[in-house]
């Protein structure tokens, strides 16, 4: 008997949804949320009663119900450290990510949703590859404040899915390649693989700026901008994930109309996205060493790697250290659903928080 699998993928502004039977694709529609309905909500978790219905609404579209459901599966969050794989929602997840322990993220959503459906369908939730999923070495993790230790947080699943892609495509394993890929969207993350696992990440708070994150800057200066503004915590967190980066400087997150203003000779907004695409490029150049050079590939994925523009100018500078794919998109929701099966089929056991 088929199971019908419900994948969630909650972005920023969009909430990305795929219903499987097994592993085919019954439908899959992207809904996309209004900057300006999402703003008037306190914060990200509150947001989850109205993409709830916007989801049901979507399967009722489609002539499903939540109760014909074997299982939903939702994009994991920022949670504590944990290994790749799946997991059960339980209410340990739910609490963590409800009261943003790990940070604010928008795929801290995905346990939440992938749970309020699943209570309307009378069946088990899970997540699989969460963004802080990826053990790094201790060398990694060390910095210069003895208080804070770096952990991997970046997207993890369309880095791990569209890898996988990659290594089918040409032939080989996964577990056979060394492997840069740069995930390329509403935030921009890195992470370098080494034979399957992961050897470091760059997350989009400490890389490279994007359409709606501020990524690293001087520390200096961002301490004497958190003391000489009136922002406080909350609305600084805002700032670096949500209204920071290319949307703090030109007022729009979207690429389609920043390269239409570039098209009309606009040269400070054509500066802003050279400025984003060379921050790309200079940290995978970092990653790079983490390899010690030897790269199979170099993946740019993401929805934003649609983008010729982006895509040419990064392919430009890092061409030297491997070859470059282009995978523009993702495989999350796809990914989502085979991870989901895996487990309800007992191929994979799920673990729990």
């Amino acid at each position: 008997m088929p199971h019908l699998i419900l994948a969630i993928n909650p972005g920023s502004t969009s909430t990305k949804i795929g219903l499987f039977k097994d592993d085919e694709a019954i439908f899959t529609e992207n809904i996309e949320h209004e900057r300006e309905e999402l703003l008037q909500f306190p914060d990200l978790v509150s947001q989850k009663h109205f993409r709830l219905q916007f989801i049901i609404k979507a399967l009722e579209k489609h002539g499903y119900k939540p109760e014909q459901l074997s299982a939903t599966v939702g994009r994991g969050g920022m949670l504590p450290v944990i290994e790749t794989g799946g997991y059960k929602v339980n209410k340990k997840m739910k609490d963590w990510v409800a009261q943003g322990l790990g940070g604010v993220h928008a795929s801290n959503l995905g346990s939440l949703l992938a749970d309020l459906v699943a209570q309307e369908a009378g069946c088990s939730s899970y997540i699989y590859d969460a963004v802080s999923a990826g053990v790094l070495p201790e060398i990694a993790g060390l910095t210069g404040f003895p208080e804070i230790k770096r952990k991997s947080l970046s997207h993890v699943l369309n880095s791990r899915a569209q890898s996988m892609q990659y290594a089918k495509k040409i032939g080989k394993s996964f577990r056979d390649l060394n492997l840069i890929i740069a995930h390329l969207g509403g935030g921009i993350s890195l992470s370098a693989y080494e034979k399957g696992e992961m050897a470091d990440s760059i997350g989009d708070d400490i890389g490279p700026f994007s359409p709606e994150r501020s990524g690293g800057a001087p520390l200096l200066d961002f301490l004497d901008f958190c003391f000489d503004t009136a922002l406080n915590k909350k609305e600084l967190k805002q700032r670096i994930r949500g209204s920071g980066g290319i949307v703090a400087h030109i007022g729009t997150t979207d690429i389609r109309k920043i390269e239409e203003i570039i098209s009309q000779g606009d040269k400070s907004a054509e500066t802003l996205l050279l400025a984003m695409c060379y921050n790309v490029a200079k940290a995978i150049g970092s990653l790079a060493t983490v390899l010690k050079g030897n790269v199979d590939a170099i993946i740019l994925t993401g929805g934003i790697a649609k983008s010729q523009f982006i895509t040419g100018c990064i392919s430009e500078s890092v061409s030297f250290i491997a070859p470059v794919e282009i995978m523009p998109g993702e495989y999350e929701l796809e990914a989502l659903a085979a991870g989901c099966l895996r487990i309800i089929t007992g191929q994979e056991a799920a673990r729990e928080l």
